[in-house]
């Protein structure tokens, strides 16, 4: 028999740099994502949700912590999660969940680092493969046939057929795909063949103004590897002609991943459908942080940009959430996990840095709700990409960024110092965030009213300013 609890089933299918942009539910004009749109269109889909640092094991530490990365140690990709820290999966597998955990975590291996809260797990090694994929299990280290997202999609599936039915369950599905190197499944490679990708707005752009993305070394025109493109350039191409010809064969790739995401999506919800449990189970579609399609001319994320910055997040739950809502209201990746506990009637944790996404979903959105995002970027000058360490935040209406220009002793931030500068951008007027207005005669109230918001954020959470840094201490209220 189905679970007849008033707690609701979870189920979390988490991807690994999917752009908001590459989902049709979000506009897309690069595919079509039917599964996607069907959580969208039964459920919501916000629009506001951003990650606290564009990377993949920090994003996803701040989801499983409800804390931001000073608090949980995760700063960058050389750091790992001490798995004594509290989860919420540890707290709904206590309050008698069964829980379970497939594909990429990203978070460290071993004792210490496992993902012990899970009463099943089988994860990715580091990145792991497209291709006959390697599972780490508690058992030990198993290679499979196949291809890595509909490997993991018969897990889940098996899983939830084979579950105990008295109990709720967490499952947390976390692809691989759509992360470099962009391998489709053999019946997607060809899908976008004679597709035509029109170019962003920002796709020229020439950093100016912006020392930090002059120096970024992921740019299409000149930083794919061969590894990437998988097809050697037609002879004869003038820059301008390569860039588009390498622009158009990286997202033939990016976007067959997807399309293996969205049928994965699909598989989940007919089963879902097919147990009679659809209606009291609450499933989030998200990734750890966007990605550049092309935006400023690049590929990959770290910046705080918005393409990199935003989270794509669609949530179904019929018992509760009306289909086709939609909100702008501003969440983060710390909210994911006092939302969880919400829905399950348990208690959020005082520690919890995060706040319950359950009024935006359901349209009940309080007048005092958080109008601002944080984000922190600690991996200075990381190898090969070369993106300075920064932090700012973001306003439904401004962005300020402070390059604070040192690696700060932190594992994974390979320096130099560089010289720290600020960013300022109006969104309402520049949404690609081209013009950088930080100094600009008549933007002083702005941005002193900006600065100061960002300081108080910043003692709220507890992540203190680059305390030898002048420029820092000169925003401390």
């Amino acid at each position: 028999m189905p679970n007849q609890s008033p707690q609701p089933n979870i189920l979390m299918i988490f991807t690994d740099d999917h752009a908001a942009s590459a989902i049709s539910a979000y506009g897309s004009r690069l595919i079509r994502t039917p599964n996607l749109d069907r959580l969208a269109e039964e459920g919501a889909r916000l629009d506001a949700t951003f990650c606290t640092n564009a990377i993949c094991g920090p994003s996803r530490a701040c989801v499983m912590t409800g804390t931001y990365n000073h608090v949980n140690g995760v700063t960058t990709l050389s750091t790992h999660l001490d798995n004594r820290q509290p989860t919420f999966a540890r707290e709904l597998r206590s309050a008698g969940y069964q829980t379970a955990l497939f594909g990429k975590w990203h978070l460290g291996h071993g004792p210490e680092h496992d993902p012990v809260d899970f009463d099943e797990w089988a994860v990715l090694p580091g990145q792991g493969d497209y291709f006959d994929p390697a599972f780490l299990t508690p058992t030990g280290e198993h290679r499979e046939t196949g291809y890595v997202t509909d490997l993991l999609t018969d897990r889940c599936v098996n899983w939830l057929e084979q579950r105990d039915a008295d109990h709720p369950f967490l499952l947390m599905c976390h692809h691989k795909a759509p992360h470099r190197p962009w391998e489709p499944a053999p019946r997607h490679r060809h899908a976008f063949d004679d597709a035509e990708f029109p170019e962003p707005i920002s796709f020229d752009d020439d950093y100016a103004g912006r020392p930090a993305a002059a120096a970024a070394r992921m740019r299409i025109d000149r930083d794919f590897k061969p590894r990437d493109l998988k097809l050697e350039p037609p002879s004869g191409l003038d820059p301008a002609a390569y860039k588009r010809w390498a622009y158009r064969r990286y997202l033939q790739d990016y976007l067959g991943c997807v399309l293996s995401v969205d049928e994965s999506v699909g598989r989940l919800l007919d089963t879902l459908d097919a147990q009679g449990i659809a209606d009291n189970t609450l499933v989030v579609y998200s990734s750890d942080q966007g990605f550049f399609l092309g935006e400023h001319g690049w590929f990959d994320k770290r910046f705080m940009y918005d393409e990199s910055f935003r989270m794509p997040m669609l949530v179904r739950y019929p018992a509760a959430i009306r289909p086709g809502h939609t909100t702008s209201a501003i969440a983060s990746n710390v909210d994911f996990a006092p939302t969880f506990l919400d829905y399950a009637g348990l208690p959020i944790p005082e520690h919890y840095q995060g706040y319950s996404l359950r009024p935006i979903l359901e349209g009940d959105a309080p007048a005092n709700w958080q109008d601002v995002a944080y984000h922190r970027y600690w991996m200075h000058q990381d190898i090969p990409h070369n993106v300075c360490a920064h932090y700012g935040i973001r306003t439904d209406s401004h962005k300020l960024i402070y390059y604070y220009g040192h690696p700060l002793d932190q594992a994974g931030a390979n320096g130099p110092p560089t010289e720290p500068y600020w960013e300022l951008y109006d969104l309402n007027a520049d949404p690609y965030e081209l013009n950088n207005l930080y100094g600009q005669p008549g933007t002083e109230s702005l941005t002193e009213y900006l600065r100061q918001r960002l300081s108080a954020l910043q003692q709220r959470i507890g992540d203190k300013p680059f305390e030898h840094d002048p420029a820092a201490q000169a925003v401390t209220v």
